[in-house]
This record gives structure tokens, C-alpha cells and sequence, in this order.
């Protein structure tokens, strides 16, 4: 079996803070309407769909996770230095991200941290 495409949909509870927040760290709007908003994501423009919680959840056929005291993913977001690292951590707390680990190294060549957008979707920013 081959998939054409594929890409995340995530329930959020205010599409247009969510919209601010992924553009002003910079990620490319794919579209918007009154039940989602839509971003590109890294150089092969991987797509995350934000829908409304009460329009995604019926769809999911199942209970969506308070990512407030849960985890449901954490997707990496790849940089070329440390410097890029620590300019994301900045960049995440000016959006109103929360900051849920400080840039540190983990182990030999590797360094990150994680980061919480304000629906409490979780993402690493990774450097190695």
C-alpha cells in the first residue's frame, strides 16, 4: 500500500491565537476557515491542520487528550546549530509558547528543548 500524502491534525480551542502563535515564529499559512488553520513545517512543507476541539473530536471518534496533563505527540523540529536553538527558546516565549524544557545537551552532539504551544501541543527543537 502507498499513502499520497500524509500530515497531523491537532484540536485547539482559539484559531485565531493559534494562528498568531505559528506566525510569529515564522511558519507558512496553508489555508484558514472558520473550523481550522493550517501551517507548513520544515523544508518539505509537512502540514498540521489546527481544527476547533468540537469539530475534530466527533471526527476522531473518540476522546481527544487534555494535552494540559497529558501527552498525545512531540514533533521535532530540526536545526543546523545550537545558536538556532537558543534563538527558538526567545522566539517560543515571545510567541506565548511555554517552554517545557531549557536548551540543554543530551549526551555527546545533541542539543534542544521542548516547547508547548499554547493549546499544549508539544515540539522539540532539535540540534545534532
Amino acid at each position: 500500500m502507498k499513502a499520497k500524502k500524509i500530515w497531523a491534525n491537532f484540536s485547539v480551542s482559539d484559531l485565531e491565537r493559534t494562528t498568531k502563535f505559528y506566525k510569529q515564529l515564522g511558519f507558512k499559512p496553508n489555508g484558514a476557515s472558520d473550523q481550522l488553520t493550517s501551517f507548513f513545517f520544515g523544508g518539505e512543507d509537512f502540514i498540521i491542520h489546527f481544527f476547533l476541539k468540537d469539530i475534530l473530536e466527533p471526527a476522531m471518534k473518540g476522546q481527544i487528550i487534555d494535552t494540559q496533563s497529558g501527552n498525545e505527540i512531540i514533533f521535532t523540529l530540526s536545526v543546523e546549530t545550537k545558536e538556532e536553538v537558543n534563538a527558538w527558546a526567545k522566539e517560543v516565549e515571545h510567541a506565548g509558547g511555554t517552554i517545557v524544557s531549557q536548551p540543554e545537551e543530551f549526551g555527546k552532539g545533541y542539543y534542544g528543548f521542548v516547547f508547548a504551544d499554547p493549546d499544549g501541543h508539544k515540539f522539540n527543537i532539535f540540534q545534532m
